[in-house]
C-alpha cells in the first residue's frame, strides 16, 4: 500500500472538451462580429446556425459600434474625381442627422494617363484596374486604412478592360487585349499577388458593363446597356443570362448590389428589384412603392442594409461674382428581409448627405470593410 501522505501518482484529470457552440451566444456574436467581413461566406459554411449568425442584425450592430465598415464613393467630372466616405458618427449616441457622416476625402489617383479607371474592393483594400480608354497592364491598391497608394503588380499583357469583378479573393479582369480584338480573362489573387489566364468566356459578346458588375454565386455577373445581364462562371468560361426586365434608357446610370447572394438593381421606373434565382425571374422589392422614383443611383451593403445614394435638385449657391450649380447628394437605408412570399423593405428616412458640382455623375460606391 501507498503511503497515505504521498500524492496519488498517474491520476489524469479529465474534463470535457469545450466547443465555440457551448459559449453563450452573446459572447459568440460579439467573437464573430471582429471576424473579418471578407471571412463571412466561409464561416456561413461552417453551420446553419453560424449562416444565421453573420447575417443577423445583431452581427451588423456591433460592428456599427465598432466603426468597422464604411463606404467609399466616387463623383467624376469632366474636371476630375471627387471622392467621399460614408461613416458611422464618432459619438455613441448621434442624432439621425450624425448616424452618417459624408466626409470629402483627398484621393488623388497617381496615374497620369488613366482617369476612370475600373474599381473593385476586396475587404478593406480597393483595386483600381487601369484600361478603360487606352490599353494598360497597370494597377493600383489603396489601402483604405491608412488612405495611402500602392503600384501593384502589372498584368501579363496591356488591354482594354472591359468588365471588372471579384469572386472570393480574386478580381477577374475581361477585357481586348492586342489588334485582332481578342478577349481574354485574367484573375489577380489578391493573396498571393499573382496574376493567372482565367477561361475565355464562351460568350464573346460586348462585355463592356453599363453598371457595377457584381459576384452572384460566384460568377461575375455585368449588366449592359442592352437592358441585359451576362454572368460568367471563371471555372469553365459557361455564361448564362438573367433576363432583364426593362431596356430602361436610364440603365446606365443604375445601381446594382449582391446581399446574401441576391441581387438586387434599382430602376428609375419600377424601383428596387431583385432576382429570384430559383424562379428565374426579376420580381419588385416590396414595402416600397411610396418611396420617390429617383434617377442617377449607386448602392451598395452598409451594415447588414443596403445604402441606396443618387443625386437630387439644382441648388443655386449666391458668391461675391457668380452663382454655382450644384447637386444634392442624398442617401436612403433598407433593411431587406426575405420570406417565402419574397423580399420586403423597410426603409429609413432619406438623409441629405452634401453636394457636388453639377455635372459630376455617381461613378463608384464601394463598400470596404476591417
Amino acid at each position: 500500500l501507498s503511503n497515505a501522505n504521498e500524492p496519488p501518482q498517474n491520476i489524469k484529470h479529465s474534463m470535457p472538451p469545450l466547443s465555440f457552440s457551448s459559449l453563450p451566444i452573446d459572447i459568440v456574436v460579439e467573437i464573430l462580429a471582429r471576424v473579418p467581413k471578407r471571412s463571412h461566406p466561409i464561416l456561413s459554411c461552417v453551420s446553419k446556425n453560424f449562416s444565421r449568425l453573420v447575417r443577423s442584425p445583431e452581427i451588423h450592430k456591433i460592428r456599427s459600434l465598432l466603426r468597422k465598415d464604411s463606404l467609399f464613393i466616387c463623383f467624376v467630372g469632366k474636371t476630375g474625381a471627387q471622392w467621399f466616405t460614408l461613416r458611422r458618427a464618432e459619438n455613441n449616441n448621434p442624432t439621425t442627422e450624425e448616424k452618417n457622416r459624408f466626409v470629402s476625402i483627398d484621393l488623388a489617383f497617381l496615374s497620369q494617363t488613366e482617369q476612370k479607371p475600373c474599381a473593385v474592393a476586396i475587404g478593406p483594400e480597393i483595386f483600381f484596374i487601369c484600361g478603360s480608354f487606352n490599353p494598360s497592364a497597370a494597377m493600383w491598391i489603396l489601402d483604405s486604412r491608412t488612405g495611402t497608394f500602392r503600384q501593384g503588380l502589372s498584368s501579363r499583357a496591356e488591354r482594354l478592360c472591359r468588365s471588372v469583378g471579384v469572386v472570393g479573393s480574386k478580381v477577374y479582369v475581361i477585357g481586348i487585349y492586342g489588334d485582332a480584338d481578342e478577349m481574354h480573362v485574367e484573375s489577380f489573387d489578391a493573396k498571393t499577388q499573382t496574376w493567372e489566364l482565367a477561361p475565355v468566356p464562351e460568350d464573346q459578346g460586348w462585355w463592356w458593363s453599363s453598371a457595377p458588375t457584381v459576384s452572384l454565386n460566384r460568377k461575375v455577373c455585368a449588366l449592359r446597356v442592352s437592358g441585359n445581364a451576362r454572368c460568367y462562371d471563371p471555372r469553365d468560361g459557361s455564361c448564362e443570362s438573367l433576363g432583364l426586365a426593362t431596356k430602361d434608357k436610364w440603365l446606365w446610370r443604375t445601381g446594382a448590389c449582391v446581399m446574401n447572394n441576391v441581387l438586387y438593381v434599382y430602376y428609375a421606373r419600377f424601383g428596387l428589384m431583385w432576382y429570384d434565382y430559383e424562379m428565374r425571374l426579376w420580381r419588385v422589392v416590396g414595402g416600397l412603392s411610396h418611396l420617390k422614383k429617383v434617377r442617377s443611383v449607386a448602392m451598395a451593403e452598409y451594415y447588414g442594409k443596403l445604402a441606396v445614394l443618387w443625386e437630387d435638385v439644382e441648388v443655386g449657391v449666391s458668391g461675391e461674382t457668380k452663382s454655382t450649380i450644384i447637386a444634392e447628394v442624398w442617401c436612403r437605408m433598407i433593411a431587406l428581409e426575405r420570406s417565402e412570399r419574397g423580399v420586403h423593405g423597410i426603409a429609413e428616412a432619406s438623409q441629405l448627405l452634401g453636394s457636388v458640382l453639377r455635372g459630376y455623375m455617381l461613378h463608384h460606391c464601394l463598400s470596404v470593410s476591417d
